[in-house]
């Protein structure tokens, strides 16, 4: 995961793809869509309205980056993105207000037609760039229809092609896998053969059977009451990263910075997965480092924070493009971890106490709850999520072709960051304020993690060099 201004952009003749307006039109004369937008869904979009309502313009799309080597036959291309657009059902389907009420419209797949426009040569990257995130910014806004955008720098080597959706419609699982479901689009298309594929299920179904599911809970159940106690130990709030970072209460939301670099290689990633499995791996001994580190710069007795984990419960999911996301909230006493070990053993406790608590849709909570979290930032709390991409298909070529996620990085008072395990390594990306006081802890938080990493991955190296003397844990 990176930005814009880290993946790679060189110049050449740029060429962009956006929904036809007679299919823009024609969305304008369609009917509701019985299916509701998913809570999260719903949130999303109410926190982009309200922030523009305040005064400020936030873009928050997420998107993909990637090469395609060789002379590329842009018509091919075209065709190969249509058929990929056909495929995910959230693609075309957006929403309208009915007064205070979001409704749901979705175009047939028969109406969707691309436009293509040949914007024409740039010859400095830096300029590129810039153009690209401005358009991003508009034509992929949670606030319009169509908010997605594909584009290609075209060179005689090949072409670099970028794709940038609002969060509405995808998470970073759903843009990881769009490298290699374009490059076998492509070579299809190119080849005159069809692909042989499975449709994808629609986000769309998700949408409305999750929030079925979520509308049958009241205040009165478990999961809430869960909630509750926690928000009420967070001082009433959702939380954000535990440090300091030089925030002022009363001043405007911040713009934010980005933080993005290798952590350990393959190498020290594998000694450290295979140190932390018998707790649960990888994710519990980042969580477990994190708090141990907010501890020590920040004198946290207790690390809350809330996990997203992924909401694909059923494989039929898997190969969907949407929003499949939910958050468990986690409490770790790090103050009685003695180790590593020990902070280990707490975070698992925690995560197998409330990972369950992510399938339910954290918008349904705070609704039923009644608290007022009228947001003024994008983000209603920090995150520190962990993925291992390795299983994604065509990851192992990542590299090679220049494939990157994509994350806008603008404005908010909270830290978001992603750790990846890539076949490489472990990379870190965080966007956080735009603070000295933000940018010293965060350049600290990631060195001690580093350290903490390499520390472990060196301890498991030389304890399971002789295969007799494997640890139990």
């Amino acid at each position: 995961m990176t930005d814009i201004q880290r993946c790679e952009i060189r110049p050449g003749r740029l060429v962009e793809w956006t929904l036809h307006r007679t299919a823009v039109e024609a969305a304008l004369e369609l009917p509701d869509d019985a299916r509701p937008p998913a809570y999260v869904q719903e949130s999303h979009v109410r926190t982009a309205r309200s922030v523009r309502e305040g005064g400020l313009f936030v873009p928050t799309w997420l998107g993909t980056a990637f090469d395609i080597p060789g002379e590329v036959d842009l018509g091919v291309l075209q065709v190969a993105l249509r058929a990929w657009t056909l495929r995910h059902e959230t693609l075309r389907s957006g929403f309208r207000w009915a007064g205070d009420e979001m409704r749901r419209f979705t175009l047939d797949a028969d109406a969707v037609v691309l436009h293509r426009e040949d914007v024409g040569h740039f010859s400095d990257a830096e300029t590129l760039t810039r153009y690209l995130q401005d358009r991003f910014d508009t034509a992929a806004d949670a606030l319009s229809w169509p908010n997605f955008i594909f584009a290609a720098v075209v060179r005689d080597d090949g072409a670099s092609v970028y794709m940038a959706f609002d969060h509405s419609n995808v998470d970073s699982y759903s843009i990881q896998r769009i490298t290699a479901e374009i490059h076998e689009l492509y070579a299809a298309a190119l080849a005159g053969r069809a692909v042989d594929a499975a449709p994808a299920a629609s986000y769309v179904d998700f949408c409305a059977t999750e929030r079925t599911d979520a509308d049958r809970i009241d205040d009165t159940h478990a999961i809430v009451d869960r909630w509750r106690g926690f928000i009420a130990r967070c001082d009433g709030k959702l939380p954000n990263f535990p440090v300091d970072l030089g925030l002022d209460p009363e001043g405007p939301l911040p713009t934010q910075k980005f933080l993005h670099e290798m952590l350990v290689d393959d190498a020290d990633a594998a000694a450290f997965e295979a140190y932390c499995r018998p707790y649960g791996g990888s994710l519990v001994g980042v969580l477990a480092a994190v708090g141990l580190i907010v501890r020590e710069i920040g004198g946290v007795q207790v690390y809350r924070t809330v996990v997203p984990f992924h909401t694909r419960v059923k494989s039929r999911w898997s190969d969907s493009v949407g929003w499949y996301v939910g958050g468990a909230p986690i409490e770790v006493p790090v103050a009685r971890a003695a180790d590593f070990d020990g902070a280990l053993e707490l975070v698992r406790a925690a995560l197998r106490e409330n990972r369950q608590l992510a399938r339910m849709p954290l918008a349904r909570v705070l609704r039923l709850l009644g608290s007022d979290f009228r947001p003024t930032s994008p983000d209603l709390y920090s995150i520190v999520s962990f993925v291992d991409a390795r299983g994604i298909p065509g990851s192992e070529r990542w590299q090679d072709l220049r494939a990157y996620g994509l994350i806008r990085v603008s404005y908010g008072d909270q830290v978001c960051a992603w750790v990846t395990r890539l076949h490489e390594g472990l990379q870190f990306a965080a966007r956080y304020p735009d603070t000295d006081v933000a940018y010293k802890n965060m350049r600290l938080c990631v060195e001690r993690l580093r350290e903490f990493i390499v520390g472990v991955a060196r301890q498991e190296l030389v304890t399971s060099a002789p295969a007799a003397g494997a640890r139990t844990r």
